[in-house]
């Protein structure tokens, strides 16, 4: 999804001055006409570093954007909210049992790089949606 490399290198052997000589190794480099944003501006899944989501995108979720929560087996998690996330995906089917915010039904959200469980994406009735993702599985700017 984000290419690693902003400039390439090409080799390539051309005859000199017309004559049809081969043996010249001639280096072009080109830069990327649009310098692609730099890793700090991403927070990042801490296991396998790939770009999730962006500082930008945190919100307040009934008034704050970090919540601690227990699960049923009383794990507990320290999520914090985000509108949108680039670097999910999502397994599980919708459920609404102990979900965390009221009126929202919740699945499981992964890294679609390395599957590790990043937290889960709510959705309201009324097509609201946000995500819920564990900060000490994420890598935040520096």
């Amino acid at each position: 999804m984000y290419p690693a490399a902003t400039s390439f290198i090409l080799f390539f052997r051309t005859p000199q001055d017309g004559s049809g000589e081969e043996g010249q190794t001639t280096t072009l480099k080109k830069e990327a006409e649009d310098p692609l944003p730099d890793e700090e501006e991403f927070i990042l899944c801490r296991q396998c570093r790939q770009p999730i989501t962006r500082p930008e995108e945190r919100i307040a979720v009934q008034g704050a954007h970090q919540h601690t929560f227990a699960n049923p087996h009383g794990i507990v998690f320290e999520i914090g909210c985000f509108k949108n996330t680039e670097g999910c995906g999502y397994a599980g089917a919708a459920s609404d049992e102990f979900t965390w915010f009221a009126g929202y039904s919740w699945r499981i959200c992964i890294c679609a790089m390395c599957l590790t469980h990043l937290g889960w994406i709510f959705s309201s009735h009324a097509g609201d949606i946000f995500h819920g993702l564990i900060l000490d599985r994420l890598i935040e700017p520096s």
